[in-house]
């Protein structure tokens, strides 16, 4: 069965970094596109950053310049790199994938940017 294991969440002061891990199993990994959402208290859960199979990325405004998506095929694993983190990037953050109309998600990792 298809499984995302996320890590990596924390607390982090204003302007630190973190990086999220998600390892994906029950997949052929390396020919689907895969998403990172985030979901903050009292809102609806949204799309933060995508990649392609071909590694092509595409980012939310809030984060684009902030935040890096990447793969590693070998390695079953799609990470998040956040910099310059904002208290409004708080969140509980999430791991995705597509198969046909089926959304796959992960438990979910929490991000605190706290000073």
């Amino acid at each position: 069965q298809v499984q995302l294991v996320e890590s990596g969440g924390g607390l982090v002061q204003p302007g630190g970094s973190l990086r999220l891990s998600c390892v994906v199993s029950g997949i052929r990994f390396s020919i689907y596109g895969m998403n990172w959402y985030r979901q903050a208290p009292g809102k609806q859960r949204e799309l933060v950053a995508s990649i392609t199979p071909s590694g092509r990325t595409t980012y939310a405004a809030s984060v684009k310049g902030r935040f890096t998506i990447s793969r590693d095929n070998a390695k079953i694993t799609v990470s998040l790199q956040m910099n310059s983190l904002k208290p409004e990037d708080t969140a509980v953050y999430y791991c995705n994938v597509r198969l046909l109309q089926t959304n796959y998600w992960g438990q979910g990792t929490q991000v605190t940017v706290s000073s």
